[in-house]
C-alpha cells in the first residue's frame, strides 16, 4: 500500500496488482488523444496478450487508478524482436542493456490527477517485481514531447529509426537506481543491533528469549575466520542480516540429501569414489553404506541453531548503493567456480525428474533392499551456510544482493547452503535456490538449499543453436537417459531446421562464459486446433489473439541446476527469438497404445515447475452418423490422445509461482482422495512439492483390463483411465506402495507396512470402504439348521486364512488378480463359480464372468437376506430385466442364502466347497472361484491404525463440517467418515454424496491454509456450525449388466429410500418413461415439482453417450426443448434417440453452464436506468406488488420482449454458439446463410 497525494491536496491509498482482463474496459476509458500519439493506435486485448507484465494501480475501492505495460522489445517496429539489442548497443556502446535486464513500457495511463504519482509507484512496483531488471526503455516519435508526467521517470538517450517509414523515434530510459536501487552490503557492526532488533521481533520473540535480549549482539561480536556477519543499510541505518558459517555437517548432509550432482559440495579429489567398483558387490556396498551412515540425528548444519522459522523475520529493504562490478570482472573472479560447474554430474536434472515422477517409493521396500549406492568424497568442504537470515519487508526483492558479498567471504567455497523447516513458505531469497532431493528414506524435519556461486553470473544469453555447439550440448546431457532423442533433436534441426514431417523446428541454447549451460527444441504446434477442443487453454490465452504460428510444442528443456533460477528467462526468450507466444508440453501415460507413440511423444523438462497444468475439457459425445456433414472436424471428433498438458504464454513469464512445501500425505486412492489431489495440482499459481499418497496399489488408470467398457466392478464415473492420463497425478505425486498400519500423532508420522515411515504435517485419510472377507456362521448344515435357528454373523471379523481362491474385489489390482487366476486354473471351461452378495458388483461380475466364457450354469449367484427395504438397483423394470438375463444365461440365483461354512468346516484353503442357510432348506454348493460382495466396512488395518491413534472412532471415523478428526492436523472424507453427533444427522454422511465433489470440498477448505490470494475464513456463526454441508453434485452409478445391459442412475444426493415410497411423496413431480427394459431400450426421467432433471435412469443394449446424459442432470425441462409439454403431446417416443438430435448437443457442450451464469447474471442486472430488471419484476409479481391484467407469464414474456433483455439474451446465445463453432457446427447464426 502507498499514499499518493495530487496537487490539489487530495489522498488515495492505493497498491499495485497483475492486470486482469476485467480490467480492460476501465484502461480503454483512461486513454486520451496524447496517449495514441505517444503509443500509438492499441488494441488493448492483444497487447495484455503478449505482454510479458502488465501493471494495474488501484485504490482502495479497486477502482483502476493507472495501468502499464512491459514487452520485452521495442514498440515502434524501430527494431525486430529478435534483434533489437544490436540496435540499442549501435545507439549508446556505454549502455549494459541486455535482454536480461531490460524492458520496454509498451502503454501507460493514469488519473489524470494523480498521474505523476502513479507513473513512480507503478515504475517502483516493476522494479521490485523483476529483480534482474535494470532498464526500461520508452519509444515514442521523435516530434512528441513525453507529456509532465513521464518525463519526470525518463530520460531521453538518443533517435532511432523506424524500420517501416522514414521517421525517426526518441529512446528515453529509467534506470533502477532512481526508483528501487541494490542494496549495499557491509560487514555488520555492534551498532547494528539497535536497528535490527525490531525487525526481528516484530514478528518473534523466541530468538531473544533462547539466546538473551542481546543475541544479535554477541553474535556480531563473534566473527571470526569460519564465522561472518552482514548486514544491508539503506542511507546509513540497517535493514536486513544475515549469518553465515564455514562449518557444515557434510556427513549428515551426505547421508540424507543425493548431493551426486554437486559432487558433494566438496572439492574432487583423486580418491573420490563416484561409482561403485566392478569387482565390489552390491550387499557389500550396502555394508559399507551401513557403517558409514545413521539416521537418527536430526538435520541441521553446523552452528547453525539459530536457524529456525521464526528467526528468519523476511522484511525488507532499500537503499541507494553503487552499480556492480563489471561482468567481466564478476567472471574473472568466478573463473575457477565455473570450471567446477562443468565438470559437474548432469544427472541432477534427471534426477528431479524421476524423484518428481517416481511411482513407487522405496519407503514400500525394505531399507536394504533399496538403499542405492552412494558415493564417498574425500575433497575438502567447498560448502558454507546461512545461519540466520532476516530482512525487511519493503526491500525484500533486493535479498539476492547479499550474495555476492558472503561469497567474497569465503573464496575457497563454492556452494551457500541454507535449511528450512517443510512448513517455512519459500521467500524471495529461497526462489534463487535450488532444492536438494532427499533419498527416499530420509525423516529429517528440513528442506535443504544450495546456490552456486557462478549463479551470480549475469552473462546467461539465450541464442539459437548452431552447429558449433553440439559438443556442448553432448557435454551436457550426456549423462541423461533421452540425451540420445536430444541430440538427434539438435541434429535435425542443424541439418534441416524442420523435423522429417517437414514442420519447423528451432533450438535454442543458454550460454554463459562461452559454455552451453542449457537446451531447448520445439516445433510448431500443428494439432492446435485439437489443443484448443480438449484442454481448457483459454482458461490462459484468448486463442484467437494468437497466430497459429505462434504455438510450439516444447519437446526437450534442460538447464544447468545452478542456473535454473534462470529458467523462467530462458522460456522468455525462446518466445522472443522463436517469435512464438505460446509453449506446449505434453506428458503422456507411462503405458499407451503403440499407435500414439513416435520420437517426440515423451522427453525430459526441466521446466514443469514453470508451466501450468492444463485441466482437460470434457467432451460431448457426437452422434456422427445422425449429424452427418453437421458434424465436428476429425481434428475435434477424434478419439482423444489421452496426454497430461502443460502450457506456457508470454503473460507467465514473469508471474510469480507460489511454493508449498507443506509435506500434505493422502492416505487410499480412493476417488475421494484422487480428486483432492486433483484440486491441489491444478491451482495453476501453486506449486506442491510434497504431496505423496499411500495406496495398496499406487496410482489407479493403469488401464490392467484394457479399454473394454465390461469390469468386475461397477463405477461412479468421478474418474476413468483416460481422465487419469489426462491429469498425470505422477508428475507431481510421490506414490508410497503399502498400508497404512500405524499413525504416530505426536511424531506426525505414518507407518507404512509395520516398518516404514512417511512424516506429514497434513494428513488426509481417504481410505474408504471396502468389501471384507464374509465370516462363515459356523452352522452344520447335516443338521438341517436354517436362518432363525443361527446367531448375526455379519459384524463379526474373519480372522483365520484366506483362501487362495477367495476374492474380494475392491480396485482394479484385485480384479485383475482375480481374472488371472481364473484363466490360469482353467476356470472358464470347468469350475463352479460362487458370486456371493447382493450389491450392483455382482451383477457386472456375473456379466463379466459370462463375458469371458464361464458358461451360465456354472455361476452361482447367491444373495443374502436382505438388511434394508432398499434393493440394490432400486427400480423394478430393470431388476426384472437383469433376472430374466440372469436366467436366460442360465446362472442360478439363491436368495436369503447366509454362507455357513467351507469345506464342511475343514481347511479352508482352497474353497472345494460352501455351505449356505436359509430360510427353509439348506444347501452346499461346489466351488472353485468364491467372489464375495457382502456388506462393504472399514478395513480392520486401518481400523485399528486409527483406534490407537485415538481418533473418535463411532462405526466410522468422526469429522466435523470442515473434514477435521480430533487431531487438528488429520482431516478424513469419503466414506471412511460420519459426522458427529452433535449435528443430529446420523443418516447423512460423505456416502450420500459424489466422492468427486468431497475431494474437491476437502481441497477448498485446505487451500485457505496455503493460497494467499484467497480471502481469509470468516467462521461461521455458532448456530449455522451445527448445520452439514449439503453438495449438490450428482451421485452416479453405472456398468455393464447380465444380458449386455449398459446401465446407467443418475440421481440427486438423498437419503435412501424405495423409488415406490419416493413416488408416493405429494411432491414428487413428474416421470417420463420411453422403452421397455427387457429390449434394452429403457430410459426414465424423473422431474421434480420445480422442473429440474432430479433422476436418469438408463438401461440399453448400445453404448450410453454417459458424459451427455450427466449434463442433463439439473436441468430445466424446458431447456430440454420444453420435454414435458413434447412428451405429454406424444411427440417423444424414444428419448435415447431424442438426445442425440442435433439441437441438445449444446446442452452437452462443457461451457454451456457459462452460458446459463452469463444468462442470469444478465436478467439480475438493471440494464436499463428506468426499469427494473426482469428477476426484480419476478419478484414484484410474485409480491403481488404489481396489478396484472394478463397472466403473470404472460406479462414477464411480454416485458423481455419489449425491454433490451431479448436482443441482449439473443446477442450473447449467439456469440456463444460462434466462439464454439469448433465443437458446435450443427447450428447456424446469421452470417453464414
Amino acid at each position: 500500500m502507498s499514499i499518493l497525494t495530487s496537487p490539489r491536496g487530495k489522498v488515495e491509498v492505493v497498491h499495485c496488482r497483475r492486470t486482469e482482463s476485467q480490467d480492460i474496459f476501465c484502461i480503454k476509458n483512461l486513454i486520451r488523444k496524447f496517449t495514441q500519439k505517444l503509443f500509438g493506435r492499441l488494441n488493448i486485448i492483444y497487447l495484455l496478450e503478449k505482454a510479458n507484465l502488465a501493471i494495474t494501480l488501484c485504490n482502495d475501492k479497486e477502482e483502476i487508478m493507472a495501468h502499464a505495460t512491459f514487452v520485452d522489445y521495442p514498440n515502434w517496429n524501430v527494431a525486430n524482436q529478435d534483434e533489437w539489442v544490436y540496435v540499442f548497443w549501435e545507439l549508446d556502446r556505454e549502455l549494459p542493456c541486455t535482454p536480461l535486464n531490460t524492458l520496454f513500457m509498451h502503454l501507460f495511463v493514469a488519473v489524470d490527477e494523480y498521474s505523476i504519482g502513479c507513473c513512480k509507484e507503478i515504475i517502483r512496483s516493476v522494479f521490485k517485481a523483476v529483480p534482474e531488471l535494470h532498464f526500461i526503455f520508452l519509444i515514442v516519435p521523435a516530434y512528441m514531447s513525453l507529456g509532465s508526467t513521464l518525463i519526470t521517470v525518463f530520460d531521453q538517450v538518443g533517435n532511432i529509426p523506424n524500420l517501416t517509414f522514414d521517421e525517426d523515434f526518441a529512446v528515453h530510459i529509467c534506470h533502477r537506481h532512481s526508483h528501487y536501487p541494490q542494496l549495499h552490503i557491509r560487514k555488520a557492526r555492534v551498532e547494528d543491533h539497535d536497528d535490527l532488533m525490531p525487525i526481528f521481533m516484530q514478528h518473534d520473540t523466541i530468538l531473544r528469549a533462547t539466546y538473551g535480549e542481546y543475541f544479535l549482539a554477541e553474535l556480531i561480536e563473534a566473527q571470526d575466520k569460519e564465522n561472518h556477519a552482514v548486514v544491508c543499510e539503506v542511507e546509513g541505518v540497517a535493514v536486513g542480516f544475515m549469518s553465515v558459517c564455514s562449518r557444515v555437517n557434510m556427513q549428515l548432509l551426505h547421508e540424507c540429501f543425493d548431493l551426486g550432482p554437486f559432487h558433494g559440495f566438496c572439492v574432487p579429489h583423486p580418491d573420490d569414489v563416484l561409482e561403485l567398483p566392478q569387482d565390489l558387490s552390491f550387499q557389500e556396498s550396502q555394508d559399507t553404506y551401513r557403517r558409514h551412515s545413521s539416521q537418527d540425528s536430526q538435520l541441521t548444519l553446523e552452528s547453525q541453531e539459530p536457524d529456525t522459522p521464526e528467526s528468519r523475520e523476511r522484511e525488507s529493504i532499500q537503499g541507494k548503493i553503487a552499480e556492480d562490478a563489471s561482468m567481466e570482472e564478476l567472471t574473472t573472479r568466478l573463473g575457477s567456480a565455473m570450471e567446477d560447474v562443468f565438470q559437474m554430474r548432469w544427472s541432477y536434472l534427471e534426477d528431479v525428474k524421476s524423484y518428481r515422477f517416481s511411482h513407487m517409493s522405496a519407503a514400500s521396500s525394505q531399507p536394504g533392499d533399496t538403499t542405492p549406492f552412494r558415493p564417498v568424497y574425500k575433497g575438502a568442504s567447498s560448502a558454507f551456510c546461512i545461519q540466520l537470515f532476516c530482512i525487511d519487508e519493503k526491500y525484500e526483492a533486493r535479498s539476492l544482493d547479499f550474495m555476492k558479498f558472503v561469497f567474497s567471504l569465503f573464496p575457497d567455497k563454492n556452494f551457500c547452503l541454507i535449511s528450512l523447516p517443510h512448513l517455512t513458505p519459500e521467500f524471495v531469497l529461497i526462489q534463487n535456490f535450488v532444492k536438494v532431493v532427499p533419498f527416499n528414506n530420509c525423516t529429517l524435519e528440513q528442506d535443504l538449499y544450495v546456490f552456486h556461486r557462478a549463479g551470480l553470473l549475469k552473462t546467461i544469453k539465450i541464442r539459437l543453436a548452431t552447429l558449433l555447439d553440439t559438443p556442448g550440448v553432448e557435454n551436457l546431457v550426456n549423462s541423461l537417459k533421452l540425451s540420445r532423442r536430444i541430440l538427434e533433436d539438435l541434429r535435425q534441426y542443424n541439418d534441416a531446421h524442420r523435423d522429417p514431417g517437414g514442420t519447423p523446428l528451432q533450438a535454442f541454447v543458454a550460454d554463459v562464459a562461452k559454455q552451453v549451460v542449457g537446451i531447448a527444441v520445439i516445433r510448431d504446434e500443428m494439432d492446435i486446433e485439437y489443443i484448443r477442443s480438449h484442454y481448457n487453454i483459454e482458461d490462459f490465452i484468448y486463442f484467437n489473439h494468437h497466430q497459429r504460428e505462434e504455438h510450439a510444442h516444447l519437446f526437450h528443456f534442460a538447464i544447468n541446476p545452478i542456473f535454473r533460477h534462470y529458467t523462467k528467462f530462458f522460456l522468455k526468450e525462446i518466445f522472443r527469438l522463436g517469435h512464438k507466444s505460446c509453449l506446449y508440453y505434453p506428458i503422456y501415460p507411462a503405458s499407451r497404445e503403440g499407435k500414439f507413440q513416435s520420437s517426440y511423444a515423451h522427453s525430459l523438462t526441466s521446466a514443469l515447475h514453470y508451466l501450468v497444468p492444463v485441466r482437460p475439457r470434457r467432451q460431448i459425445v457426437y452422434p456422427l452418423e445422425k449429424l452427418g456433414i453437421n458434424a465436428p472436424s476429425k481434428e475435434v471428433s477424434k478419439e482423444p490422445l489421452s496426454y497430461a498438458l502443460y502450457h506456457t504464454n508470454r503473460k507467465l513469464t514473469l508471474e510469480p509461482k507460489i511454493t508449498v512445501n507443506a509435506r500434505i500425505v493422502v492416505v487410499g486412492a480412493s476417488n475421494v482422495g484422487i480428486s483432492f489431489l486433483e484440486t491441489l495440482v491444478f491451482c495453476s499459481h501453486l506449486k506442491f512439492s510434497n504431496l505423496t499418497l499411500i495406496s495398496t496399489h499406487g496410482l489407479p488408470g493403469k488401464k490392467l483390463l484394457g479399454t473394454e467398457q465390461r469390469k468386475f466392478l461397477a463405477s461412479d464415473q468421478s474418474f476413468n483411465d483416460k481422465d487419469h492420463a489426462l491429469m498425470s497425478l505422477c508428475s507431481w505425486v510421490n506414490v508410497v506402495v503399502g498400508r497404512m498400519t500405524a499413525i504416530d500423532r505426536a511424531a506426525k508420522h505414518v507407518v507404512v507396512s509395520q516398518e516404514d515411515i512417511v512424516l506429514y504435517d497434513h494428513l488426509i485419510l481417504c481410505t474408504g470402504q471396502q468389501y471384507q472377507v464374509p465370516c462363515p456362521t459356523g452352522a452344520d448344515i447335516g443338521q438341517h439348521l436354517t436362518n432363525r435357528d443361527i446367531s448375526d454373523c455379519s459384524k463379526q471379523r474373519y480372522t483365520g486364512q484366506v483362501p487362495r481362491n477367495h476374492f474380494t474385489l475392491n480396485d482394479e489390482e484385485d480384479c485383475l488378480k482375480a481374472k488371472i487366476w481364473i484363466r490360469n486354473n482353467s476356470i472358464i471351461t470347468e469350475g463352479n463359480i460362487i458370486v456371493y452378495g447382493d450389491t450392483i458388483d455382482t451383477y457386472t461380475t456375473v456379466e463379466m464372468l459370462l463375458h469371458l466364457g464361464v458358461r451360465g450354469s456354472n455361476i452361482h449367484l447367491v444373495q443374502p437376506p436382505p438388511t434394508s427395504s432398499i434393493t440394490c438397483i432400486n427400480n423394478y423394470s430393470v431388476e426384472r430385466a437383469v433376472e430374466d438375463a440372469l436366467q436366460a444365461a442360465g446362472v442360478t440365483i439363491h436368495q436369503d442364502a447366509l454362507l455357513a461354512q467351507w469345506n464342511d468346516g475343514e481347511d479352508p484353503d482352497p474353497i472345494s466347497s460352501a455351505s449356505f442357510t436359509t430360510p427353509t432348506k439348506p444347501f452346499k454348493l461346489p466351488c472353485s472361484v468364491f467372489f464375495s460382495f457382502c456388506e462393504k466396512n472399514v478395513d480392520y488395518e486401518t481400523f485399528k491404525a486409527l483406534n490407537d491413534a485415538c481418533l473418535v472412532y463411532d462405526g466410522r471415523l468422526v469429522i466435523d463440517t470442515n473434514f477435521h478428526t480430533n487431531d487438528i492436523a488429520i482431516r478424513a472424507a469419503g466414506s471412511l467418515t460420519k459426522f458427529s453427533n452433535r449435528y443430529y444427522s446420523s443418516e447423512w454422511s460423505h456416502s450420500n454424496f459424489s466422492s468427486k465433489e468431497v475431494g474437491f470440498q476437502l481441497a477448498a477448505a485446505m487451500l485457505c491454509l496455503f493460497d494467499p490470494t484467497l480471502e481469509p475464513v470468516i467462521e461461521p456463526p455458532a448456530d449455522l456450525d451445527r448445520l452439514i454441508p449439503m453438495y449438490k453434485a450428482a451421485k452416479i452409478r453405472g456398468g455393464m449388466l447380465p444380458g449386455s445391459y449398459h446401465y446407467l442412475h443418475i440421481s440427486k444426493p438423498a437419503i435412501p429410500s424405495p423409488l415406490e415410497v419416493q413416488m408416493a411423496q405429494p411432491d414428487f413431480g413428474t416421470e417420463i418413461v420411453t422403452g421397455k427394459a427387457k429390449k434394452g431400450t429403457y430410459f426414465r426421467i424423473h422431474i421434480n415439482n420445480y422442473k429440474l432433471v432430479e433422476t436418469i435412469t438408463c438401461l440399453s443394449k448400445e453404448p450410453l453417450p454417459t458424459s451427455n446424459y450427466i449434463r442433463l442432470f439439473g436441468q430445466h425441462e424446458q431447456v430440454l426443448n420444453n420435454l414435458c409439454a413434447r412428451f405429454e403431446d406424444k411427440m417423444i417416443t424414444d428419448l435415447h434417440s431424442y438426445f442425440t438430435e442435433p439441437w441438445c448437443m449444446a446442452l452437452f457442450h462443457d461451457r454451456f453452464i457459462d452460458l446459463r451464469k452469463e444468462l442470469r447474471q444478465m436478467l439480475t442486472s438493471k440494464e436499463e436506468e428506468e426499469l427494473p430488471s426482469i428477476e426484480q419484476l419476478a419478484r414484484q409479481v410474485v409480491d403481488e406488488e404489481i396489478n396484472l391484467t394478463e397472466k403473470p407469464r404472460t406479462y414477464l414474456k411480454r416485458v423481455f420482449e419489449e425491454s433490451i433483455y431479448k436482443t441482449l439474451v439473443e446477442r450473447s446465445i449467439l456469440d456463444y454458439l460462434q466462439y464454439n463453432h469448433y465443437h458446435l457446427p450443427m447450428y447456424a447464426w446469421p452470417g453464414i446463410i
